[in-house]
């Protein structure tokens, strides 16, 4: 007696909700293509920007603001992928600059080979120090970059051989960089590539992260005793993590040189490397896109708090208010204290949260 078989039903997602997830896949292209085509477009955006996107003045904050995404994103391959709080994490990101300052101005290279030389000095300096500095664990080795960084703050201030400028800082001179990355006019040019370092940023460390070596920063991260258990030496990894974030902050340093037109000494500083902290932190350490959400919103609210707190509105407040309120780093403390205690783990935990609330409350 033969038995008939009821093929079994092709499988066809009909859940509500798998056409819009495939969709949430494809979000970044299309932010990417929005940024992109941003300097062509005359919206405005009263309140977030001054003037329309596509205006000079707006294209100089939104390319700052993907500056410091990006260099946030680059400072989290240490804080939040191997559990390194480095305090000199600025010094590679001001070697950048003043190293492809000093190449154009005293040695008299092409813009390109003293780029090339600006980023490839920060990484060597971050190869360096690192080799020191990860010599010791824990808040030993925190300090120690602190040392570092502080030293370099010093010597960059007292302007050795006149290649600083000391406190003033030094401009990039004109005359040496190629037509289309000075003047107002071409404020679009640098625009892109800030986003391009950006893109360049996020792809470096989502494939160093998802790597094996990527696995073994996990790993020291969670308890580099283990790793060392299993036969790894977790020095020549920690050290590769210290170098390729290095790099990633010279090449920053560049963008930064570019688009302010100059290098200078507040790069140099500690309170630099806390700014980073405090962005990592603010987006969600270890996390995909949140440092570079908190960079990019930490820069915006820098630029935007500031002018608020010199506005006429403030001004006209009652004493009690008008004093803290006319101090932008008051305001961006309260914001970093508002968002750590209602949103723990950063902005990037915060989809997350609130799906399982929308759940709970089904």
């Amino acid at each position: 007696m033969s038995t008939a078989t009821t093929p079994a039903p092709t499988s066809v997602s009909t859940a509500p909700g798998g056409d819009r997830n495939r969709l949430l896949r494809w979000w970044p292209a299309a932010v990417l293509v929005l940024l992109i085509v941003a300097p062509w477009s005359a919206l405005p955006l009263p309140g977030l920007l001054d003037g329309p996107v596509g205006s000079p003045g707006s294209l100089q904050l939104l390319a700052t603001c993907l500056l410091f995404g990006a260099l946030a994103t680059g400072y989290d391959l240490l804080l939040g992928r191997t559990g390194l709080l480095s305090f000199g994490h600025a010094l590679y990101f001001a070697a950048g600059s003043y190293a492809t300052n000093m190449f154009l101005l005293e040695a008299g290279l092409p813009f390109a080979a003293a780029a090339v030389l600006g980023v490839c000095s920060g990484a060597a300096l971050a190869l360096v120090l690192g080799s020191v500095s990860l010599r010791v664990t824990g808040i030993g080795f925190s300090m120690v970059t602190l040392a570092f960084a502080q030293a370099g703050s010093i010597l960059v201030s007292r302007d050795p051989g006149g290649f600083t400028g000391g406190e003033e800082g030094r401009a990039a001179p004109a005359e040496l960089l190629p037509s289309w990355l000075v003047g107002i006019d071409h404020t679009a040019n640098l625009y892109w590539i800030a986003l391009a370092y950006l893109v360049l940023t996020l792809a470096v460390v989502h494939r160093a992260v998802r790597s094996p070596t990527g696995r073994v920063w996990e790993g020291i991260k969670e308890n580099e005793r283990r790793v060392e258990v299993l036969g790894l030496k977790p020095y020549g990894f920690k050290l590769t993590a210290f170098v390729l974030a290095g790099a990633l902050a010279a090449a920053g340093g560049l963008v930064h040189l570019l688009l302010t037109g100059g290098s200078t000494p507040r790069t140099t500083t500690s309170d630099f490397t806390l700014s980073l902290l405090v962005m990592v932190v603010l987006g969600g350490t270890g996390t995909r896109w949140g440092p570079m959400v908190g960079g990019i919103l930490y820069t915006w609210a820098d630029h935007r708090l500031g002018d608020l707190a010199g506005s006429g509105a403030v001004a006209g407040l009652p004493a009690v208010l008008r004093v803290p309120l006319s101090q932008p780093l008051f305001l961006l403390g309260v914001l970093f204290v508002a968002v750590v205690h209602l949103l723990p783990g950063g902005l990037a935990r915060l989809p997350s949260r609130l799906r399982r609330t929308r759940e709970e409350n089904r």
